[in-house]
């Protein structure tokens, strides 16, 4: 059986949620949820009991999360909701940018929108408007809305990276995201389906390189909640620049075995300064190979391809009790330096980490290396104390900072 195509896809989805509206209005539900547990995941169960609302309104709502609380909405400001459904949050975005905003709801499926005006209708709310589009073309002009928010739609996108670009088109500068929505791990995202919620998700790591690769600025993704089998809802913010940011030149891509030439050139060089391990020569790749994860592994590449610098984890232990425990490396190239490298990989390593559920990110720094502990402070990372005259190297004792990252899941 041949999977549909990018088409397929989308018709797949329009069908599913016109079906939901069209349950919705009959009376029946939507249709979409099959498990008890789900009431507790998706819809109403993220919103406060509210008499002035629709029913049918509240009752249509499939989301996974609460954008509205996300995004902090203000008075007079524009905002837009990316597949609205039957337009809970464009109603309650409403209430909160008053009389003098506006809250536009986007939708692509007709039996959804009719909904959702006639909810809007029902709730005398003047200053909404709903309209028909896919959320990778939004029929709105550049710079013209003040905040987007979405609610568990964004997964079932075909064509993420073109949300992102397109979000970033139509906010002004300053504007800001407000999203919660559906991530996964990787071994999930290799074996999704095409059309449920739950289905064609990002990982966390993913989900933030597109976003900055489309411009965004000061991203922030907390997983919220379990959402099914190895996956999660998430809240995710970010900000587009009054001046669009600088091209850093390089993206975080997941470690193959083709960058291992380049990973232990880089770990040489760093054993080379002197102040960044007891070890004094990288081994040979199986051994570095076998000794780190697969998994939580990534390198920074420029626009050739080059590694610029890595970052990985090793267990801790055997032992069940320590399965949330790695210990880290990261090594930039000396030059590559001062370019961001090294917060990037820590930032695509925490993603990894948070979505697998590691609760704590762990390593050992020597107190001369000054760079790298300002370098995992800005990431998150606390020192918890020094391990004085630990081992001898290069004919001297040296004391080592142990420094870790708790996950606040």
């Amino acid at each position: 059986m041949t999977e549909p195509d990018a088409t397929e896809q989308v018709e797949l989805v329009r069908q599913r949620y016109a079906a939901a509206a069209n349950g919705i209005s009959a009376g029946r539900g939507t249709g979409l949820t099959s498990s008890p547990k789900d009431g507790d995941r998706f819809g109403a169960a993220h919103y406060e009991p509210d008499a002035d609302l629709p029913g049918r309104a509240v009752a249509a709502s499939l989301g996974c999360g609460n954008p509205v609380e996300v995004a902090d909405l203000r008075p007079g400001e524009t905002v837009l909701d990316l597949g609205s459904g039957g337009g809970l949050d464009v109603l309650l975005s409403a209430r909160r940018v008053g009389p003098t905003g506006t809250a536009i709801g986007l939708d692509m499926t007709a039996e959804m929108l009719g909904l959702a005006r006639g909810h809007a209708t029902e709730a005398a709310a003047t200053n909404v408007e709903f309209l028909a589009g896919r959320i990778e073309d939004i029929p709105l002009p550049d710079d013209s809305v003040d905040v987007v928010i979405s609610n568990c739609v964004i997964a079932l996108s075909v064509d993420k990276a073109a949300v992102f670009a397109e979000i970033a088109r139509v906010l002004r500068p300053g504007g800001r995201i407000g999203i919660t929505d559906i991530l996964t791990d990787a071994d999930r995202a290799q074996r999704a389906g095409k059309v449920e919620c739950l289905a064609g998700a990002l990982t966390q790591a993913d989900y933030r390189s597109l976003l900055i690769a489309a411009g965004f600025a000061d991203v922030e993704i907390h997983p919220a909640h379990t959402a099914g089998d190895q996956l999660l809802s998430a809240i995710v913010r970010a900000v587009k620049p009054v001046v669009r940011q600088r091209d850093p030149g390089f993206q975080v891509v997941p470690m193959a075995t083709a960058h291992g030439p380049e990973v232990l050139a880089i770990y040489q060089a760093g054993l080379d300064d002197g102040d960044a391990s007891f070890e004094t020569s990288a081994p040979a790749w199986g051994v570095w190979n076998a000794s780190h994860l697969a998994e939580h592994r990534f390198v920074a590449v420029d626009r050739e391809g080059c590694v610029l610098g890595w970052v990985a984890a090793s267990p801790v232990s055997s032992r069940c009790v320590y399965a949330g425990v790695v210990e880290h490396s990261v090594y930039v190239a000396p030059s590559a330096r001062g370019r961001g490298v090294g917060l990037a990989l820590l930032r695509a390593l925490i993603d990894s980490t948070e979505t697998a559920g590691v609760w704590t990110i762990q390593s050992g720094v020597f107190p001369e290396n000054t760079a790298s502990l300002a370098l995992h402070e800005r990431a998150g990372f606390r020192q918890i104390g020094v391990r004085e005259r630990i081992g001898s190297h290069h004919g001297r004792w040296r004391d080592v900072v142990t420094i870790e990252r708790r996950s606040p899941m």
